[in-house]
């Protein structure tokens, strides 16, 4: 759970002639993440591929440029699967891609056409719009014409100040036409003083509306050729796209097997394969392997190991009957590996005994080992990256910590149902992992908001649930009614509690993860900052200096009329009578317990730390548990957010502290206590109709509002308490994903 899998190094070391089989194995087991041979070992080198991978890669290449083509997805899979032959993926895929390709010439040809023609239409409009002959406005000796968009009465200006004295400007709707007897670079220089926007005259003559008429038509008859071609490749897609979801996943297997050789170290008649697989699945791949090809191969297990962080054995586990590669140097003239011979005269490469060689340091791929249920989370740990396989995976604390943050910031069943329809829909809507974990996340969520959202007896911040489950006198209350604002106080506290759990937790996991550097570097490294944080609280939680302390720490988990020891006043009410009103103070010898355990750990967090240590203790063990508060922050301000909605639709009450929507009141309000009247409590006619219409409107789109920023509020703060406050504790990440040799069939069969 805390631990990902425990994965196995192993070797297959076979004859070649076995090397087909023993890939088809491995492939359709889908079991073993394959280790790169480096080219390190002396005699070795990386094998070739097989006889016929340039030709299937090339032909994987085809059917991929044909589904973008024809824009395939996995929709046009169509039902059930199919069988893929040698035939037609020579045969059919040549007729498809001569039709596809065929017809997407015509497509690229129409589109460059209709392209060029949509830009003589909009160039030629200004012309339209200047209303002259298309050959009158070039092809002249002596005369330079410009045409462009500008204001005749500041050409003419600026052709009256220049030195060209022969010219005429024709102007209409914004387009002026200017012709000079004068050099046509000079003719330019003198428009651009005029803010004068030049166009180039097309070709054509005439008319240029008679031209632009010819141009839509022709554009219509391109768009309606365009249209034909492309429902061609429509129905193409139609007709194909089964079989080439079918070709490519085909090929795509094919590919992968016949390049297979390229990861292993080979001789001229031997093979060495090694990758990883989780331990407890290593007699799977040797009863498999036996049954393919017998005793022409010798499957070993190298190592059950642990690694540090840089990759290297760090210690292994004893592997009964397990062997290394011993001085692979390649010493017989075959290139063979030492010891390898079958009985057919054929030499086999095999694994001898001796010490462990290996192709590299690459650490084992992380399989993380969760319960079913905190499956989803492992997403949001991912989000900041996979667990090294030598650390501890945070994914079912974070299981248990998101949505009950999360549950008791929203705290509604009205909405948790709406989260958890919102995750079901994810899943069941979407094939996306990543979607489907979130809508896991967003089912869990809204199960906790649901949760707490009885207990508080709220359905869409209103009560009358806590009238309907508890008679009126639900267990908690949020503590937003002036009533019950001592249970706001109790929130504050709760969330440094839990602050202070959760950190110390995250304190543990460091621990843990440091225990490969001995148990002193450990306990310095992370069990200074347990011992430093929790006394700086249990001192917080003490009756000793009690004058900076907020005097609610002793009385909300008190019990109805004991003492506070802060004021000397009686307690009149509690959230939770749980009798704490605070910790006595332990003396040890001259000094008190708490304030050992905050100088020891003090000394031993700047000891490993030095001077940085100093600082960062105040805003680590101090800092960062005040950070949890932001939880009944937020729960007070949702809360606040629904109850307005509430109170703007139906009207409220505050009478002795409590607030009671008039709409829901059997009798007629006090007009004193009215807080405000309420869209739906209208008088009558017209005044009540629209009263109604915009109070729906204000009650749907304001629940929408609450739940949508329930997410973007409570939703991220409690992520970032997981990823900042818990994760920076100890969790690094990096590990690699387990990726096994071989593809998982959804198109073809066998």
């Amino acid at each position: 759970m805390f631990r990902p899998e425990q994965m196995s190094r192993v070797s297959v070391t076979g004859s070649k002639r076995v090397m087909d089989e023993v890939i088809e194995t491995v492939h359709d087991l889908r079991l073993l993440h394959v280790t790169d041979y480096g080219d390190d070992w002396e005699g070795f080198t990386p094998g070739d591929p097989i006889e016929g991978a340039d030709d299937a890669a090339q032909k994987l290449v085809t059917v991929r440029a044909l589904e973008s083509t024809l824009g395939v997805t996995e929709e046009d899979a169509g039902a059930g699967t199919q069988l893929v032959t040698e035939d037609a993926l020579d045969e059919q895929l040549a007729e498809v891609r001569e039709e596809v390709n065929e017809l997407d010439d015509e497509r690229s040809d129409l589109r460059d056409e209709l392209r060029g023609v949509e830009e003589n239409i909009e160039a030629m409009e200004p012309f339209v719009r200047l209303g002259i002959d298309l050959d009158l406005l070039r092809g002249y000796d002596t005369l330079s014409v410009q045409v462009g968009e500008g204001d005749a009465d500041t050409v003419r200006e600026a052709l009256a100040a220049s030195d060209i004295d022969d010219y005429d400007v024709f102007a209409n709707d914004g387009v002026v036409a200017v012709a000079a007897r004068a050099d046509a670079g000079d003719l330019s220089d003198v428009l651009v003083n005029a803010d004068f926007t030049a166009y180039e005259v097309p070709d054509g003559e005439g008319d240029p509306e008679e031209y632009l008429s010819e141009q839509r038509h022709r554009k219509q008859q391109l768009e309606a050729k365009l249209t034909t071609v492309e429902d061609q490749l429509e129905n193409l897609r139609l007709d194909y796209g089964s079989f080439l979801l079918a070709a490519e996943e085909t090929l795509s297997i094919q590919v992968n097997k016949l390049e297979a050789p390229l990861s292993f170290a080979t001789t001229a008649n031997a093979f060495i394969a090694e990758g990883w697989i989780p331990s407890d699945r290593y007699p799977e791949l040797t009863s498999a392997l036996s049954d393919a090809v017998g005793d022409h191969v010798e499957i070993s297990e190298l190592e059950r190991a642990s690694y540090d962080e840089h990759g290297h054995v760090e210690e292994h586990e004893p592997v009964p009957g397990g062997s290394g590669h011993e001085s692979l140097e390649a010493d017989q003239d075959d290139g063979a590996s030492p010891g390898a011979s079958d009985e057919g005269g054929d030499e086999e490469a095999v694994a001898d005994g001796g010490t462990t060689v290996t192709m590299g340091d690459d650490s084992p791929p992380v399989v993380q080992d969760n319960p079913g249920a905190a499956k989803p989370f492992e997403a949001l740990t991912e989000v900041i990256n996979r667990p090294k396989y030598t650390e501890l995976d945070p994914t079912f604390i974070f299981f248990l910590t998101f949505p009950a943050f999360f549950g008791f910031m929203i705290g509604d069943l009205g909405y948790g149902i709406l989260y958890m329809a919102i995750g079901y829909w994810m899943i069941k809507s979407f094939d996306s992992d990543i979607i489907k974990s979130l809508g896991g996340v967003g089912l869990w969520s809204g199960a906790f908001t649901a949760v707490f959202g009885v207990l508080y007896g709220e359905i869409f911040g209103l009560h009358q649930l806590g009238e309907i489950v508890w008679g009126g006198n639900p267990p908690i209350h949020k503590g937003l009614q002036p009533h019950y604002v001592y249970y706001a106080y109790a929130w504050l506290l709760v969330s440094v509690i839990v602050g202070v759990l959760h950190m110390v937790v995250g304190r543990v996991f460091d621990f843990v993860n440091n225990l490969d550097h001995g148990v002193t570097e450990a306990f310095l490294e992370s069990g200074s900052w347990i011992i430093l944080t929790v006394g700086v609280w249990y001192w917080v939680f003490t009756t000793t200096a009690m004058g900076p302390k907020p005097n609610f720490i002793w009385s909300v988990f008190g019990t109805v009329g004991a003492t506070n020891p802060a004021t000397g006043e009686a307690i009149e009410h509690v959230a939770l009578p749980l009798g704490f009103t605070g910790f006595s103070s332990i003396p040890i010898g001259p000094i008190s317990l708490q304030a050992l355990l905050i100088l020891v750990g003090l000394g031993l967090v700047v000891y490993a730390e030095g001077g940085i240590g100093l600082i960062e203790s105040i805003t680590q063990a101090f800092g960062h548990v005040i950070s949890y508060t932001r939880i009944a922050a937020v729960l007070l301000a949702k809360a606040g957010m629904a109850l307005v909605v509430n109170l703007l639709v139906f009207g409220a009450t505050l009478h002795e502290g409590e607030f009671h929507f008039i709409w829901f009141m059997a009798e007629a309000p006090n007009p004193e206590h009215v807080v405000f009247a309420g869209l739906v409590n209208g008088e009558g006619g017209v005044a009540l109709a629209l009263g109604w219409i915009a109070g729906i409107l204000v009650l749907v789109l304001g629940h929408l509002l609450v739940l949508v920023l329930g997410i973007t509020s409570a939703g991220l703060q409690a992520v970032r308490l997981e990823y900042v406050e818990f994760f920076g504790k100890f969790y690094e990440g990096g590990g690699d994903a387990y990726l096994p040799f071989g593809q998982e069939r959804e198109y073809t069969s066998g």
